[in-house]
């Protein structure tokens, strides 16, 4: 189902995405390596992250920083790891991931597991939910990629689950648009750190 946007906020999510994607693109291959590295490390030390006994997280793509070194170190914490599943009406269904041989190409690019589907709603089971995004406001306001996948996800985790998107360290704190449909999350998660966004508990 499409959700209805304001022809203003369509434009300036448009432009922002095309900036942001475009100062990706511009970022030295070499980065990308010690960007992965410092993300893994960040997260594991996050205390949301070392609490948790199930992780929802995501497969990186393309320019997004990477997470697979994020996904393994998880893995080897001992953690139930979930990551989405993308499904024909763009909603998100989950399946367990057990490492980068668990995966498999699938539509629009996309790298997803192979083992059986855990149902839209087993994102409610994560502890932390890590989301992809190209940039986020200090509210919390997350911009995505437009396909309304994580929003709709997002209104299934229960209240008080913290959310983290992953970011470089100068997409946080931008003035995202918003319609009525974003869903806010709680936390960036860059290369420095995690930082509290909103008016989120700073778990740390």
């Amino acid at each position: 189902m499409d959700t209805p946007q304001s022809a203003d906020s369509t434009v300036a999510k448009t432009a922002l995405r095309d900036q942001v994607l475009a100062a990706r693109r511009r970022r030295p291959l070499a980065a990308a390596a010690d960007l992965a590295a410092s993300l893994a490390h960040v997260a594991l030390e996050w205390e949301a992250v070392r609490r948790a006994a199930t992780v929802a997280a995501y497969v990186s793509v393309g320019s997004e920083p990477g997470t697979g070194l994020l996904l393994d170190a998880l893995v080897a914490a001992g953690k139930r790891v979930i990551v989405p599943v993308l499904q024909r009406d763009n909603d998100l269904d989950w399946a367990l991931y057990s490492g980068a041989d668990s995966l498999a190409p699938a539509a629009r690019g996309l790298l997803e597991p192979t083992g059986p589907l855990l149902g839209v709603d087993a994102v409610r089971t994560a502890d932390v939910v890590i989301v992809p995004g190209l940039a986020v406001s200090p509210a919390g306001d997350r911009l995505g990629r437009g396909g309304g996948s994580y929003d709709r996800a997002l209104t299934r985790v229960p209240a008080g689950t913290p959310v983290a998107v992953v970011l470089h360290d100068d997409e946080v704190g931008l003035a995202v648009p918003t319609d009525p449909h974003d869903v806010r999350v709680g936390f960036a998660l860059t290369g420095g750190g995690v930082v509290a966004l909103g008016e989120s508990p700073d778990i740390r």
